[in-house]
């Protein structure tokens, strides 16, 4: 069963809900199971990174892939007979980028859930995705965090700002009400069948320590449906309320960046901010969401700190410090760097990661994996004005580099001088701006 021909037939369909979802933003779809033909599952499963872990039932790809036409057509044929029921999701537990000794879980679906799940996405990307405002960036094709960053950016530096309120929503995915995402999916789906899937895929269960949990709440973290959703019931609970009452009842000019659960409102007159903050904790609550109350922070943050000499308010989104600096010509301008926290937690997790694989992989391969991760820091970190940070970090990732490579074996492997030598022979990423803002 071949991809090659069927993916422009599949990309085709999907492109005409979009069309029709952008031409009639209202419009109700009444017959999408079709588009899970024996085609578009195999075209999912090609898509799928066979890298990526197991479920719980433990088939992996190339295992799946053997006898493709046939569980695929068996597969097919369960969906048409509303026979197909999803199996639970293996839990997995990861530490938080922030927090390195904290964990959030991650579900991993079975193979076969997950080339539903694969395809479930792209429907309700092409469903959704038209009417999705500009404000939100998270989990959205061709929009990323740089993306959401730049946008940031311009809007302080283009607009008078007074204050920033930095939102923190509590445990978003896994307090998000099934039931209400449920009636907000029918007023764009009339396909009963999807929906009953849909909350089939909700009724799995979760495998924790080999003992199956059902919960009545929350988004499996992990599954490929889960972003688009999370995506469908923020626009409706956060975006849309913002854009239509919002932005109506404020003084002045107020704009919100959203990246899934992270975001940022700038407000020109401080007098809004209290209400608006009022108003999101009511919003939010009607929902059955929260707002975490000591991690929200309204922000004075105007130029105007700067000019005056006054202390210099920050504030973090995705991971980078927002504060007001000078240009090379003195002028006022919004700048970022690399958020403290965010940096001090990588160095630990890289030190912690060198101190488990030194004894355990060859020079070589440690060092290959030493450059990967630095590459990765740079390809992110890398954005304007904020070349210190990322230099900072690969002088820092050196130090810890050279502590630990000297440690695999009683004799100092190196001395300072002979590892700047082995530097030059083995260089690391250099450090580069990837994204410029200017």
């Amino acid at each position: 069963m071949g991809s090659s021909e069927s993916c422009p037939m599949t990309d085709t369909k999907l492109k005409r809900i979009a069309w029709l979802s952008t031409r009639e933003p209202k419009k109700v779809f009444h017959q999408l199971m079709h588009h899970f033909s024996e085609t578009s599952l195999a075209d999912c499963f090609h898509e799928l990174d066979g890298r990526k872990a197991v479920g719980a039932d433990g088939v992996t790809k190339d295992k799946y892939g053997e006898r493709l036409d046939e569980n695929i057509r068996d597969l097919t044929a369960r969906m048409k007979r509303m026979a197909y029921r999803p199996g639970p999701v293996r839990e997995v537990l990861i530490p938080k980028p922030d927090k390195p000794d904290a964990t959030r879980p991650l579900g991993v679906s079975n193979l076969e859930d997950k080339i539903v799940q694969k395809m479930m996405q792209k429907v309700l990307e092409s469903i959704y995705e038209p009417i999705m405002l500009p404000c939100s960036y998270g989990f959205r094709p061709n929009k990323s965090c740089h993306d959401a960053i730049r946008a940031l950016r311009q809007h302080l530096f283009r607009n008078e700002v007074e204050t920033v309120i930095d939102v923190d929503i509590s445990n978003f995915f896994g307090t998000i009400d099934r039931h209400l995402l449920e009636q907000i999916l029918r007023q764009k789906i009339g396909d009963q069948r999807l929906i009953r899937y849909i909350h089939r895929m909700f009724k799995a269960g979760i495998l924790r320590n080999d003992e199956l949990a059902v919960d009545d709440e929350g988004v499996v973290q992990g599954s490929m449906c889960s972003p688009v959703l999370a995506n469908i019931y923020a626009h409706y609970v956060i975006d849309v309320w913002f854009e239509e009452v919002v932005k109506k009842h404020c003084k002045g000019r107020v704009e919100q960046f959203r990246y899934c659960d992270d975001m940022v409102v700038c407000c020109r007159y401080q007098s809004d901010t209290e209400r608006i903050k009022r108003a999101l904790v009511n919003r939010l609550a009607k929902y059955n969401l929260r707002l975490n109350e000591a991690k929200t922070r309204c922000v004075p943050f105007s130029k105007r700190q700067l000019i005056c000499e006054r202390k210099r308010n920050t504030f973090d989104f995705l991971g980078f410090t927002f504060y007001w600096g000078r240009s090379i010509r003195g002028a006022v301008i919004p700048k970022l760097k690399t958020s403290k926290k965010r940096l001090c937690n990588k160095l630990k997790r890289f030190t912690q990661w060198i101190k488990e694989v030194k004894d355990r992989m060859k020079l070589k391969q440690v060092w290959e994996l030493a450059c990967a991760k630095l590459k990765g820091h740079f390809q992110y970190y890398g954005v304007s004005f904020n070349g210190e940070s990322i230099q900072q970090f690969l002088h820092e990732a050196k130090r810890i580099l050279f502590h630990w490579l000297n440690r695999r074996s009683q004799r100092r492997s190196f001395s300072w001088e002979k590892f700047q030598l082995f530097i030059d022979r083995h260089p690391l990423p250099p450090v580069k701006i990837h994204h410029k803002f200017f």
